[in-house]
This record gives C-alpha cells, structure tokens and sequence, in this order.
C-alpha cells in the first residue's frame, strides 16, 4: 500500500524560512532510513502558499486563480512524503522517529490503488490509467 504523508505548515515554512541545517542534517538521515528499507517512494518540500495560486472550479464559468498567500496556515502544506508499507500503522511507526519540531503536526493518507476500484464498474477507465502510468515510468527512465 501507497501512503501520502502531508508534513503541514507553519509560520516559519510560510513566510520562507528554511529549516536549521542541523535539522535538515536530521531529516537526511532518516530519509535515508526510509530509502534503505524500500519505504520511501518520493518526498519534497514546498515553497510557501504566496509563491503558488488555487484554482475554483465552477460548471457555468472557466476555473477562478487565486495567488497566494493563503490564509489558514495550518490548512495549507508545507512538504510530502510517498511511502510504500503494509499498512498505515507500519507508516506510523516510522513517522514516530521523524525530527520534527515542537508542535510540527502532519497527516498520513493512503492513496488509492488500481485493486481499489472496482473493475467491473471502472474497467475501460482503469486500463486507460494504467497505461497512462506505464508512459509516465517510460518517459522517467528517459530524463534520466
């Protein structure tokens, strides 16, 4: 199973000051713990909400773009990390020796997986999908 663990912002990471280079020396390692034991798919940092925009959808007009900054900061998002484990208590695990800060919160989300729809009801879409994922792997063993 694929998880998304969503690291959440704060007013440091939102008005774009980077973390200590200790800290960051502390993540290093354990994302090379993650590495090494198969976990860890894909990880990231954001820049802050004032450097992206938001899109609202409407079906009677084309999309609305908002800039940033937003405002609610402890909605917004200020890195990622894509895990691969057994289940959400094994990511739990693993996240419980994070060196995150006093008051650092983050949220663990399973992402969908193709078994998880249905194929009888989603067949034709989920083949399509597929391929689109197999063009995706392709083209990224090409760049690099």
């Amino acid at each position: 199973m694929r998880f998304m663990v969503l690291v959440k912002a704060s007013q440091d990471s939102e008005a774009g000051k980077l973390p200590s280079p200790e800290l960051v020396a502390e993540m290093g390692r354990f994302n090379e713990e993650l590495v090494k034991a198969g976990v860890m798919l894909a990880g990231d940092g954001l820049t802050p909400s004032s450097q992206g925009c938001r899109l609202r959808y409407s079906k009677s007009k084309p999309p609305v773009v908002t800039d940033g900054p937003f405002a609610e900061t402890k909605e917004l998002v200020a890195g990622f990390w894509i895990l691969q484990a057994k289940s959400r208590d094994e990511v739990v695990e693993w996240l419980k020796k994070a060196p995150f800060l006093e008051g650092d919160e983050i949220e663990i989300r399973r992402l969908f997986d193709m078994e998880d729809w249905p194929a009888e009801e989603y067949g034709d879409e989920l083949a399509k999908e597929e391929k689109l994922r197999e063009e995706i792997e392709r083209q990224q063993k090409a760049t690099r």
